[in-house]
C-alpha cells in the first residue's frame, strides 16, 4: 500500500495527514515544533509501513527550518510546494474555498498521490554543501546590505555634505576605509574644513592608508575647503549625527560581508567540485561557492543541462497561441544563481577568447548587451553541467569548439 504524507507548516505546530493510493484518510495528528513533536511524527510514519529502504515522501510548504532538515536528515523524499500551487490545489477539494489546516495537510498529501511526478523533491546535497549554502548565501545578503547602506549614506551626504561626496569618489567610494574613518571622525563640513593635515595623516593611518599619504592629503585639504552650499548650523549638526549613525550601519556591513566571504571560500576549498568550478573562466573561490550553494552537489537534481539552465533563468520562455509566439526571458528563476550568472557571463568576456566570440555573435545576431550575456550564462551552464556530471575540468577548444593549431612537424 501507498501512502503519503501532507505537513501544512506553522510557527508553533504542524497539522499532518497521511493517505493511501485511493485518496482515503489513514491518520492525523497535530505536532509541535519540537523534537517531541518530531519524534511523534517519526512514529505515526513508521505506524503505516516507513521504513528506510522505502520511506513515505512527504509534502510541506516550505524548504527552510528545523523540521525540514531533520526530515531531509532520514532520507526520505521531501517536496517543497509553492503556497500558490497548493493554493490552487485546495479548490478542487472544496469548492465552498473552506480553509483549514487539516483541508490544508490532506491537499498536500494528495499532491504527492496525483502529481508527484510534477514536483521536484528537495536535493539530497552532502552536509558540506549545505554549510557552503548557508555562508554563501549569508555573505550575498551582506553585500546587499552593505550596498543599500552605502546608497542610503550617499543620499543623506548628497543633502548638505557634497564635499564628502567629492572627496570619496574613487573605486571603493563611502565603503572604503579612509571615507568610514574620516565621516566618523567629522560628519559635518564645518569639522571637515578644520581638519588639519596631521589630523588627516592620522587617519589615513588609522585606516590603513600606506601608499600615497601626502598627496592625498593634500587632495582632502583642498576639498574640504572648497566652497559648497550649507544647511543651517544646527540642522547641519543634527544631519551629521544621523550621518554617525549611517556610518556605523555601513561599517558593520562591510565587516559582515568580509567575514561572510572568507568563511564560504574557506568552506568551498574544501569541496571536491572546487576544482571543476573554478576551472571555468570568470568563476574565482566566492562566485564559485555562490554556484554551489545553489546548484549543490546532488548530481540527481538536474537530469540534464535544460533542467538547470531553466532554473538559473538562462534559458528563455516560449509563449505560442494560435499564430502568436514570442520568445521572452524568464522571470520565473533562481534569483541569487541568476545574479552570480550576470558577474560569471561579465568576468569570462575578458578571461576566455571563446566566451568573448560568443558573445560578439549574438551581438552582431541583434541581441542587446544583456540578452547575449544571458545566452553566454545559458552556455556556460550547459558545459559546467557536463563538467561535473563527468567529472572534468573545463576546456576552452571543447567549450567553444576552437580548432586547434597545426603542429608544425605535421604541417613541415
Amino acid at each position: 500500500m501507498y501512502v503519503y504524507c501532507g505537513i501544512d507548516w506553522a510557527s508553533d505546530h504542524h497539522d499532518v495527514a497521511l493517505i493511501d493510493q485511493d485518496g482515503a484518510l489513514l491518520a492525523k495528528a497535530r505536532i509541535r515544533d519540537d523534537s517531541p513533536g518530531l519524534q511523534q511524527l517519526i512514529d505515526l510514519l513508521a505506524a503505516y509501513g516507513d521504513t528506510g529502504e522505502d520511506p513515505i515522501p512527504v509534502a510541506i510548504e516550505t524548504s527552510h527550518g528545523l523540521l525540514v532538515a531533520c526530515l531531509r536528515a532520514t532520507g526520505r523524499p521531501v517536496y517543497a510546494i509553492n503556497p500558490m500551487a497548493a493554493a490552487r490545489y485546495r479548490d478542487r477539494h472544496a469548492v465552498s474555498r473552506r480553509k483549514s489546516d487539516h483541508l490544508d495537510a490532506m491537499v498536500l498529501a494528495n499532491i504527492l498521490r496525483t502529481d508527484a511526478a510534477a514536483h521536484r523533491q528537495l536535493p539530497r546535497d552532502s552536509e558540506l554543501a549545505q554549510a557552503i549554502a548557508v555562508l554563501a548565501r549569508a555573505q550575498q545578503d551582506a553585500v546587499w546590505d552593505r550596498t543599500q547602506a552605502g546608497n542610503k549614506l550617499r543620499s543623506h551626504l548628497h543633502e548638505y555634505f557634497p564635499a564628502a561626496l567629492e572627496a570619496f569618489s574613487t573605486r571603493d567610494g563611502l565603503c572604503a576605509p579612509a571615507a568610514l574613518v574620516i565621516l566618523a571622525c567629522a560628519p559635518t563640513p564645518a569639522q571637515a574644513a578644520k581638519l588639519t593635515r596631521a589630523q588627516l595623516r592620522a587617519l589615513l593611518k588609522k585606516a590603513g592608508r600606506q601608499r600615497g599619504i601626502d598627496v592625498e592629503i593634500e587632495r582632502l585639504h583642498e576639498v574640504f575647503r572648497q566652497p559648497h552650499m550649507r544647511q543651517l548650523p544646527l540642522v547641519e549638526d543634527a544631519m551629521g549625527r544621523q550621518t554617525l549613525t549611517l556610518v556605523r550601519k555601513l561599517e558593520i556591513a562591510c565587516t559582515s560581508a568580509d567575514d561572510l566571504a572568507q568563511a564560504a571560500v574557506e568552506s568551498f576549498e574544501q569541496h571536491p567540485d572546487a576544482r571543476i568550478i573554478t576551472s571555468f573562466p570568470g568563476l574565482g573561490s566566492l562566485t564559485g561557492a555562490r554556484v554551489l550553494a545553489e546548484i549543490g552537489d546532488d548530481r540527481c537534481r538536474f537530469t540534464d543541462a535544460k533542467g538547470l539552465k531553466a532554473f538559473a533563468g538562462a534559458a528563455p520562455v516560449t509563449r505560442a497561441s494560435g499564430k502568436s509566439v514570442a520568445v521572452m526571458a524568464r522571470r520565473v528563476k533562481n534569483q541569487r544563481l541568476a545574479a552570480v550568472g550576470y558577474v560569471w557571463a561579465f568576468a569570462a568576456l575578458t578571461a576566455s577568447p571563446g566566451a568573448r566570440a560568443h558573445y560578439d555573435r549574438r551581438r552582431e545576431a541583434g541581441d542587446r548587451h544583456t540578452a547575449a550575456q544571458r545566452n553566454l550564462f545559458n552556455r556556460l551552464l550547459g558545459c559546467l553541467h557536463h563538467c561535473l556530471i563527468v567529472r572534468t575540468a573545463y576546456d576552452e577548444a571543447i567549450a567553444f569548439l576552437i580548432p586547434k593549431a597545426p603542429d608544425v612537424a605535421e604541417a613541415a
